[in-house]
């Protein structure tokens, strides 16, 4: 698999997106883009150069945390995992569920929830679920297969 770094410019964009998205306002990371349009985040000790010299030597396939999915109409789609790391910056477009819904959205159901088109985080209290597009009508689940409660 082919890994390429994003430049500082396009990190600003990403940046720009995502604070307009959700409201975060840094990435301190060095980013890679990896696969069907997958953003990774390396916090790591090691240079661009030593990545790219060490990818030489051994099959490196994938590096650093998968934080972000580029969707098809310019949104931002936020890994389950990086609802999480972001959740002291996550402002906007967070939708609250509650215990039975939580249930539901773990299991990977999607929940018939009236609200504006996009995507959106997904949290209960203190809880962050991942990420789900709306319709406008329902709530697309986005949570992992492996990550699903098993019914």
């Amino acid at each position: 698999m082919k890994i390429q770094f994003i430049r500082s410019s396009e990190k600003k964009k990403i940046l720009e997106r995502l604070k307009e998205q959700f409201g975060i306002a840094e990435l301190p990371y060095l980013l890679i883009e990896s696969g069907k349009e997958k953003i990774r985040a390396f916090s790591g000790h090691l240079s661009k150069e030593e990545i790219l010299e060490l990818k030489q030597n051994i099959n490196i396939e994938t590096i650093g945390s998968y934080i972000i999915k580029k969707e098809f109409d310019s949104q931002l789609r936020l890994s389950f995992d990086a609802t999480n790391l972001f959740k002291d910056q996550i402002k906007k477009n967070i939708i609250e569920i509650n215990e039975i819904q939580t249930l539901e959205w773990l299991k990977g159901r999607d929940l018939p929830i009236v609200s504006p088109k996009g995507i959106s985080v997904i949290q209960n209290k203190s809880d962050y679920l991942g990420c789900g597009k709306s319709s406008g009508y329902s709530i697309i689940n986005h949570v992992p297969k492996d990550r699903r409660l098993k019914k």
